[in-house]
């Protein structure tokens, strides 16, 4: 059984540092009259839900700040708590001497999370939700945004809700047939069920999948830039980046380790990764350079394959080619670089066996312009990302659905070999459990449930 305390707490909410402003949340059953009581102004407590009011913050007899008061009755809260915001001007100073006052006179500090903790614990919303809303202030792109509010407006809630009710309705006929086992009565039309769980698993498994997706965009898809030295990578983080991320030289094993950056191409957000030039050397820095190079292409979700048109042949392009499949499944974006220094327009028919194949040039901001149109593309084409498809980017709820999964599919095969009905009673509650573990409509053991809300940040 999960631990509630109904305890009132606070905590600072807004981020440390000088600003104009600072807030500080509390919440509780003595909300209310704890901020009362150091507040100069209106009488809190006859005031209406969802109410600003200007007053001041007193220590003893002593003006601290003048601050607004936003005040929200339960149950329409965020924690469905009596809940106060106190914005004050943002010095520490002032900021430290509210929060002492609000513990002085009876609350305690939160810990991480607990705010949105006692949302879910209070039936605001589910776990799920609950979980996106660390998602949405964790992310750093507009596809990772959009990825957490859905998950945040319930999207995979929904689904999920709509499966377990099917399923349940057939776990009580399974039931059912256990009251009535002496006069071996079936209750539950095997074929339909067997279509329910096809079903079922169908819609399981295609949720298990979009994790691969929806990882990567919040994490960042790992674009790794590959290439024999020289073929001109550092230029071409520098051009994607338009900063000097990479020193650019014409020395070859000029880069040796990984360099690592961000960028946004129309709402996802890439991990640019340029690499040491792959190629045998003797240097033992630049050994390890490669070495890790290759590492890379095998952690990488996109490959950027760059090479000097003006050095290669299309035989040496497919052997590099192949070292890169032979490291990674991730989609591979062909560059024949330095193709401004090519006048003979025939190039481009020496290297007719390369698919997505771009001649390009890192010195020329259209080429630029194109690369990017191009990664983004190939990134929706092999990723899938839909907006309108529930997608799921959470570790917890992706072992969640595998382990659904694969209790789905020992229900079916239970089905086939006519193993009795109170094994097959069993695994159909085990797979509704793992299906509710991810909303919270199953029993959470207390030390999961801290785990997920100690992610959070203190105010949240």
């Amino acid at each position: 059984m999960i631990e509630y305390s109904n305890d009132t707490i606070t905590a600072v909410i807004t981020a440390s540092g000088s600003a104009a402003i600072g807030v500080i949340r509390i919440s509780g059953n003595e909300a209310i009259s704890i901020v009362n009581s150091i507040f100069r102004g209106v009488n809190l407590e006859k005031q209406k839900s969802h109410t600003i009011h200007l007053g001041y913050i007193m220590d003893n007899d002593k003006i601290l700040d003048e601050v607004l008061i936003s005040l929200f009755k339960a149950p329409n809260s965020y924690t469905r708590e009596d809940v106060i915001e106190i914005s004050c001007h943002g010095s520490n100073y002032i900021i430290q001497n509210i929060f002492l006052l609000l513990i002085g006179k009876g609350a305690r500090a939160a810990k991480p999370g607990e705010f949105t903790q006692r949302a879910y614990l209070n039936g605001r919303f589910d776990l799920a939700q609950a979980e996106a809303v660390a998602d949405i202030i964790a992310s750093e792109s507009e596809a990772a945004h959009k990825i957490a509010m859905q998950q945040m407006r319930g999207g995979i809630s929904k689904k999920l809700k709509t499966l377990r009710a099917s399923l349940i309705e057939f776990a009580a006929l399974i039931e059912l047939e256990l009251d009535f086992s002496e006069e071996d009565i079936e209750f539950a039309d095997r074929t339909k069920f067997k279509n329910l769980l096809h079903q079922i698993l169908q819609e399981v498994h295609l949720l298990a999948a979009s994790f691969k997706v929806g990882n990567a965009i919040k994490k960042g898809i790992k674009l790794a830039i590959i290439g024999r030295p020289n073929a001109g990578k550092s230029s071409w983080i520098n051009a994607l980046m338009n900063d000097d991320i990479a020193i650019v030289s014409d020395i070859a094993g000029t880069t040796r380790d990984r360099i690592e950056t961000t960028l946004d191409i129309k709402g996802i957000l890439f991990r640019l990764v340029d690499t040491a030039g792959i190629r045998e050397t003797n240097d033992t820095i630049e050994k390890i350079g490669v070495q890790r190079a290759l590492e890379t292409i095998e952690s990488a979700d996109f490959v950027l394959y760059l090479f000097d048109v003006c050095d290669l042949s299309e035989t040496e392009v497919l052997q590099d080619m192949e070292l890169i499949q032979n490291k990674t499944k991730a989609p591979i974006l062909v560059i024949a670089n330095k193709s401004d220094l090519i006048k003979d327009n025939t190039i481009q028919s020496n290297f007719n066996n390369i698919s997505d194949i771009l001649f390009l040039s890192s010195k020329d901001e259209q080429n630029i312009a194109t690369a990017k149109e191009k990664i983004y593309d190939i990134v929706l084409q092999n990723y899938k990302f839909n907006n309108e498809n529930v997608i799921i980017s959470n570790n917890r709820h992706f072992e969640a659905l595998k382990n659904a999964e694969k209790t789905i599919n020992t229900i079916l095969e239970e089905l086939e070999a006519g193993i009795s009905t109170d094994f097959i009673a069993q695994d159909i509650k085990s797979a509704l459990r793992h299906l509710g573990e991810i909303t919270g409509e199953i029993d959470v053991d207390k030390d999961i449930l801290g785990t997920i809300f100690g992610k959070f940040c203190i105010g949240k």
